[in-house]
Order: C-alpha cells, then sequence, then structure tokens
C-alpha cells in the first residue's frame, strides 16, 4: 500500500495539474492543498528552483518564462544549469542540476537532446526521472478555447509511467547482428502509477481511467501491468465509482484520432505514453501548447508535455513558449503560489484565445517575443 504522506503529496501535485488546464482561475478548495512538509524552503521570501532550459528552442522559451516571473514579482528564484545533449563532455555540468534538483525538489525543464547514434549518450531526459525516481508523467490533452482543431471538447489526462518498461536502458549485443533489449516490469511500479491515476481521477471529479497495454502479445510484461491496474481498481477504487477499462494500445491510437471524447484519465507503461502524449498533443493544438509536470515522493520537475526540443526553429525567435509557460503554472500551484499561477494561466488562455497574438505554429505571426510582452502586458 502507499503511505499516507505519499498520497498527500501526490494528490496536491495531482490538483496544480488539473488546475492548470482550467481557464479561470480556481478556488483555494478546487487547486492545491500544498503538504507544507514536502515543500522546499524560502530564502529571503523566495523559493529557489533548478532551471534547465534545455537543447533547441528551450533558452528561448525559458527566457519568456523568466520575464513573466519578473514582471509580475514572482517570488522563485532560479538556479540555472545550461545542461546540453548536444555537446560531449557535459557531464560534470548534468551532475551539478541533478545536485541542484535534488536540494531544491523543485526543476523546470525544457527538453535535452539526445542523440540517436549508438556512440552517444542515454537519455538525461530519462536519467533525471530515474535517478530522482520521478516515476509519473502528467500531460494533460485539453481543447483551448478560441484554439478550433479538428475534434473539439478533447479534455483527457495521460498518465505514464516513467522509470522502467522500454526506457530501462538494458539493451546487448548477444551474437554480432543480434541485439537484446529488455524491457522491464514490476507489480511495485505498476501499483504506484495505477494508484497515482486513480487518486487523479477522485481528486478531480474524472468518471474514467483507461489501462493501455499491449497484453495479448506481451502477456507477461504488460499481462503484469494490466493485471495490477485492474486489481487496484477493483479493491482499492470500486467504491469510488470510477468506470475502468482496457485498450491495446494500437486501438488506442486509432481511437484517439477519431474519438478523443472518449478518453479521460489513461494509465500507460512508459513507451506508449509517449507516442500518446505526442497524439494528444497533436489533437489541441501541437507541442507548443501542451503542459506536462513530473512526479516522485520527493522531487517534482516541470516540463512541456510533448518532448519535442525544436531544433528546425531554434535561434529564430518564432518558438511558442505557451507549454512552458503553462507548465510553469503547474509549479507555481505545486508551491502553493495559486494567485500569480492563475493571473499567468488565465492571461495566456485569454491571450490565445483572442486570436490577435499566435506564433506560427497556430497558425500566425508573433515571434515568442511577441508573445511574451502581449502576455506581460495583459499581466500589468
Amino acid at each position: 500500500m502507499i503511505s499516507a504522506p505519499l498520497r498527500t503529496s501526490v494528490g496536491s501535485a495531482l490538483r496544480s495539474a488539473a488546475a492548470s488546464s482550467k481557464r479561470a482561475p480556481v478556488s483555494r478548495s478546487m487547486a492545491t492543498l500544498v503538504d507544507e512538509k514536502r515543500l522546499p524552503a524560502k530564502f529571503g521570501g523566495k523559493y529557489t528552483v533548478t532551471l534547465v532550459p534545455g537543447d533547441g528552442i528551450g533558452k528561448e522559451v525559458a527566457d519568456s518564462v523568466k520575464e513573466i516571473f519578473e514582471a509580475l514579482k514572482v517570488p522563485v528564484q532560479w538556479e540555472q544549469y545550461d545542461v546540453s545533449g548536444e555537446t560531449t563532455g557535459g557531464d560534470d555540468l548534468f551532475q551539478q542540476a541533478m545536485e541542484s534538483l535534488k536540494r531544491n525538489k523543485v526543476g523546470l525543464k525544457g527538453i535535452l537532446y539526445t542523440p540517436i547514434d549508438q556512440t552517444g549518450h542515454n537519455s538525461w531526459n530519462v536519467a533525471m526521472r530515474q535517478q530522482l525516481d520521478i516515476y509519473a508523467s502528467v500531460v494533460v490533452c485539453k481543447s483551448l478555447p478560441g484554439f478550433p482543431t479538428r475534434h473539439d471538447n478533447v479534455d483527457f489526462a495521460i498518465i505514464r509511467e516513467n522509470t522502467e518498461g522500454e526506457y530501462s536502458g538494458l539493451e546487448h549485443q548477444s551474437y554480432p547482428g543480434v541485439v537484446e533489449s529488455l524491457k522491464v516490469s514490476t507489480r511495485a511500479k505498476a501499483e504506484r502509477i495505477a494508484r497515482f491515476a486513480f487518486d487523479f481521477a477522485v481528486k478531480n471529479n474524472r468518471k474514467k481511467v483507461t489501462c493501455v497495454h499491449k497484453a495479448n502479445i506481451m502477456k507477461l510484461g504488460d499481462g503484469l501491468f494490466l493485471n495490477t491496474c485492474r486489481r487496484v481498481a477493483e479493491q482499492e477504487y470500486g467504491h469510488t465509482g470510477i468506470k475502468f477499462e482496457a485498450m491495446i494500445v494500437d486501438n488506442t491510437a486509432m481511437q484517439l484520432v477519431s474519438k478523443p471524447q472518449q478518453f479521460d484519465v489513461m494509465v500507460m507503461p512508459n513507451l506508449y505514453g509517449t507516442i500518446c502524449a505526442n497524439i494528444g498533443s497533436a489533437l489541441v493544438g501541437g507541442p507548443g501548447i501542451t503542459p506536462g509536470c513530473n512526479f516522485g515522493r520527493e522531487y517534482a520537475l516541470f516540463e512541456p508535455g510533448c518532448r519535442h526540443v525544436g531544433k528546425d526553429i531554434m535561434g529564430t525567435n518564432k518558438a511558442n513558449p505557451t507549454a512552458l509557460i503553462l507548465s510553469s503554472t503547474m509549479m507555481l500551484r505545486h508551491l502553493g503560489l495559486e494567485s500569480q499561477a492563475n493571473l499567468i494561466a488565465g492571461a495566456t488562455y485569454d491571450l490565445v484565445k483572442e486570436g490577435k497574438i499566435r506564433t506560427a505554429d497556430l497558425g500566425g505571426s508573433a515571434t515568442t517575443t511577441d508573445f511574451t510582452k502581449g502576455l506581460i502586458q495583459r499581466l500589468l
């Protein structure tokens, strides 16, 4: 069973994720009820947060967040580490960033590039989650008011197990030309992500949890995940009235693009989570507007929900900073800074709805600078 302190901490984090998806400011009773024991300490009236801008458009959108926080005088000071997956020899800086995260317990990051070449280093994005045991990824895919897409009224949350599965990183060549890649699945980690998903559903008035799997083929690995989720649903959350269903991952992909309104909360292993998050992001407008967050027992890391570096528009001042801005409002709610979170999130949604300042990914011609200035003007 999950311990009571962890339930409290996870619960506050879950509400921060959901509240960030709402356009209007939310009341204290509906938003974060922060477990003060798990918050980092304030120094000089400010929280210290680790900032890793990431590669590609990372520095541009991180600068946008910093300008907004400064304009609104948000009581956050940054410990910034310009870690990059593009360069060799960055291990020391990465370890410094990790020590900062362990010290501050809260971080905001962009996406770090992961080389495809076999000689390249393993993903530092994955390393952060595994080393800090930030086991739960939350991505809320929600239609934005005033920005129509192919599907209306999309509103679902993807809960992804972050630390095992295909991302275990255990590969070897058993014979020249023969590679074995191990997918690790454990009952303990399936249980805690299942509980996390149902806690999210309970605390955010969601009605259904869908377990995404491939147990028809991977009968042991995905079978364990599916059966564990089903058992948690029946034995621990049966009294809540939340419906539980299971869906094979390939059918899930088809259902997402044909009738996404059927989904509410989705829980799944690592690889399926990143695929479904990309599909969900595309449904509501793309990677530039989808926020995300990651939670563990002690640490919380906030980053865009759709994990794209954006190298193709790097340095062009065309990036949409919305995803990182909304991720930062999730972070503020996690810190108990609800009024600032509501102001920034509300102004962001209003700016998108108004439609006068839109970046290229949303069909406009505004720059990152234009969007940031427009948002600040609404706040002041």
